[in-house]
């Protein structure tokens, strides 16, 4: 199956319904996932990092996709891939990232509004906003799906305002996020209110609640799309 068909599958996933993208970090992780049912998967950076024997956010941008080409190859799966920060801090690192993602034939990926800076851990906000723009742009040069997942980090990284997450992820659907994501939110009342704001786009989450595992069942009828 060309990248194309397996993009397009990825991008109607997410038109209805609420499915699980678990993360594959090898050949074997992706074809064991495929048989339990996956209907699409995901790369991870922490575990491309930890099989090299790194901390997270130690790899590179062609380490990363030569793991995203290994699950590729793996399935018949579309894979999405975690691409972090995209790779540097400017809007024109993070459009380099997603052409690149595009050519190891992604059928989409995430881009965080981290900036690998404990001391200032979250990129600015419109500076945020102009590196998800920039990313979109380069996924609608591909000509084909792609579907660019923008992240909020605040709650990954100490920074607990679910006000500002929301006008965050607002600003990336308006820029044109296929999908939006906050890592880590507290609660099935912050997961609603995520969703409420940026709906119709569609939302992902990482399994949770931190408050405690909920039901794929339970996520879908909060409107979740994606987990």
């Amino acid at each position: 199956m060309n990248a194309g068909d397996r993009a397009a599958r990825f991008a109607a996933l997410h038109d209805g319904g609420c499915f699980a993208l678990p993360n594959a970090w090898d050949a074997g992780s992706a074809r064991i996932m495929a048989h339990a049912g996956a209907v699409a998967i995901a790369t991870t950076s922490a575990g491309i990092a930890w099989q090299l024997g790194r901390r997270d956010y130690a790899v590179t941008l062609a380490e990363s996709l030569e793991n995203a080409r290994v699950l590729i190859g793996a399935t018949e799966l579309p894979v999405s891939a975690d691409l972090e920060d995209g790779f540097g801090p400017a809007p024109e690192d993070c459009a380099r990232t997603v052409r690149a993602a595009g050519e190891a034939g992604l059928a989409g990926c995430t881009i965080e509004d981290t900036t690998r800076d404990a001391a200032s851990p979250i990129h600015a906000f419109d500076h945020a906003v102009e590196r998800v723009r920039a990313a979109v742009q380069a996924a609608r040069a591909l000509g084909r799906p792609f579907v660019l997942t923008a992240r909020a980090e605040n709650f990954l990284n100490g920074r607990p305002d679910l006000d500002d997450t929301i006008r965050r992820l607002v600003a990336f659907a308006e820029a044109g996020a296929t999908c939006l994501y906050a890592p880590a939110l507290p609660d099935m009342d912050a997961i609603r209110k995520v969703v409420a704001a940026v709906a119709p786009k569609p939302v992902n989450v990482l399994m949770g609640p931190r408050s405690g595992l909920v039901p794929l069942a339970e996520l879908a009828a909060a409107g979740v799309r994606r987990v």
